[in-house]
């Protein structure tokens, strides 16, 4: 695509030239430091290790069979029309920062400064919250306690690791999604091996047709999660002038690692629903507990209390899966953070944030700065949320992960109508793939994703939205995360307060990038 780069994008009336102008200077000034070293594997294997997160397996089998037929509708409702979406929007407008350009180009600076802010920190919350939790509970179930200032260490030591890889060029940091990538397959393979092989010697539980019938109440339950699951296709599109061809490779990596992640999802969830009962299986230790106990099958017992025990092999097995898990986790956060970040450093190049903020380093081509910070917010985030949980890892995972996901999609809000408005200010730009259906498919699958994000917001912040409303069943207090059960203003707190400060932050930043902006409005 032909750029424009003495043109600065204004965010008002069209633009004279067909093709989407640049940014603004401060990021071109920043533009010749980075590295086009993604290929089309990199990028689809990125996107796995995106799409296919480790953490929210438990919850989604936590709400029994049910699970898999949301999944399944909110496949076609949600999840191909955001890929739709995301293709034309990667592959027409290839700028680094991505979801931040689309947002600048359509809405405006300030709008998609602030808007920036919530998709970045996220990252933090995230690595820092339900990330860190499920790997030290791992750690704490296959190998040994961490009690007292060792988890702390531990936890800290997990933050760290993922920072320093995302520092690196991307080069070397690419390999780092591509580990993920791999370990994921590696070790959701295995875990179907191993319940094929449990069943075919102890049986399996029973899944009544009864089950897989969806309610509302499960929906509310499992919107949130499900659609977490889906997203991250818009992640490479931060990286888009390191890609060697991303008006080609971007549509393909979204279909490719889209079917992939609907079986990794898939078919793991189901066999933890019939290894545990259902009673049994927990948001935080679901899959955990699942593989401690198909690899009995390789040495160990399950005591009638349901205690697991692995021995021998099992033992031996238990312990690389555990490896693998945390590595999956690691790896998770790492593939966020090398797209959010690189989106947040164009963002304040661009004048949306403090120009410090922006720079990317000569020596990696990478965005050091933004990854240092996002690593010290995590670590806070990490030891407030432990003191004030007191060390309660079900309660600290909920709060984690609805906040992680609740800042996120308030983002999704913002960037996924960018669509149409760029359909309507950049008619003649080039489009490689456009979404099918015209104007009425551009809108379709703009309301649904949109659609969708903001209703997941709404029940995050407030569990149980419309249950026991027109005639359907429940409690809206039966939503609330169990470890929060009887404490809907402690929860409600718990999303409502950082995301208030973290606006609060998006206004700071576009003051603070005043100076970078001043003679380029």
């Amino acid at each position: 695509m032909t750029q424009a780069p003495s043109t600065p994008v204004t965010g008002g009336a069209n633009p004279p030239a067909a093709e989407a102008p640049d940014l603004s200077d401060g990021w071109g000034e920043q533009r010749g430091r980075l590295r086009k070293d993604l290929r089309r594997l990199d990028v689809l294997f990125f996107l796995i290790c995106t799409l296919v997160g480790l953490d929210t397996i438990g919850s989604v089998a936590a709400q029994g069979p049910q699970g898999l037929t949301w999944m399944a509708i909110l496949a076609v409702a949600f999840f191909l029309p955001y890929g739709l979406l995301v293709a034309e929007l990667g592959s027409s407008f290839p700028v680094q920062g991505g979801p931040y350009v689309w947002t600048r180009l359509a809405f405006g600076r300030l709008t998609a400064g602030v808007n920036q802010i919530l998709y970045w920190i996220s990252n933090p919350v995230w690595v820092g919250g339900s990330l860190c939790i499920i790997a030290l509970s791992t750690w704490e179930e296959f190998f040994t306690p961490l009690p007292g200032l060792w988890k702390y260490v531990a936890g800290l030591v997990f933050i760290w690791g993922g920072a320093l890889t995302v520092v690196q060029s991307v080069r070397v940091g690419k390999w780092v999604p591509i580990a993920g990538a791999l370990a994921r397959i590696v070790l959701l393979g295995f875990f179907l091996v191993s319940v094929v092989v449990f069943a075919v010697q102890n049986g399996v539980h029973t899944l009544p047709a009864a089950e897989f019938t969806p309610t509302y109440v499960g929906f509310v339950a499992l919107v949130p999660v499900l659609i977490f699951n889906f997203v991250g296709f818009e992640l490479p599109s931060s990286a888009s002038e390191e890609m060697k061809n991303p008006r080609r490779d971007i549509p393909l990596a979204i279909l490719r690692s889209g079917l992939a992640s609907l079986f990794l999802y898939g078919a793991p969830i189901l066999g933890i629903l019939f290894v545990l009962p259902s009673e049994d299986i927990g948001s935080l230790g679901g899959f955990i507990d699942a593989c401690k106990a198909v690899f009995t099958v390789y040495g160990g017992s399950i005591a009638a209390d349901g205690t697991v025990t692995l021995t021998g092999a099992g033992a031996v097995f238990g312990g690389i899966a555990a490896a693998g898990l945390i590595i999956g986790l690691l790896t998770s956060g790492v593939a966020w953070a090398m797209g959010a970040h690189r989106a947040q450093a164009v963002a304040c190049a661009d004048g949306a944030g403090p120009a410090w903020l922006g720079v990317i380093s000569e020596k990696h081509g990478t965005p050091v700065r933004v990854n240092m910070l996002s690593a010290v917010l995590a670590s806070i985030l990490f030891v407030v949320a432990l003191n004030l949980t007191e060390g309660d890892g079900e309660k600290y995972f909920a709060a984690g992960l609805g906040l992680t996901i609740c800042t996120t999609f308030i983002s999704y809000v913002i960037t996924f109508p960018s669509l149409l408005v760029l359909r309507r200010k950049y008619p003649d730009v080039n489009r490689p793939y456009s979404v099918p259906g015209g104007k009425a498919g551009v809108w379709l699958v703009t309301l649904l994703s949109t659609g969708f994000v903001a209703f997941t917001v709404v029940v995050l912040i407030w569990p149980g939205f419309g249950v026991g409303w027109f005639g359907t069943q429940g409690s809206p207090a039966d939503s609330l995360p169990e470890s929060f059960a009887g404490q809907r203003l402690a929860y409600t707190l718990t999303q409502v307060v950082p995301l208030l400060l973290f606006l609060g932050v998006g206004l700071l930043f576009h003051v603070l990038g005043a100076k970078g902006r001043r003679g380029r409005e």
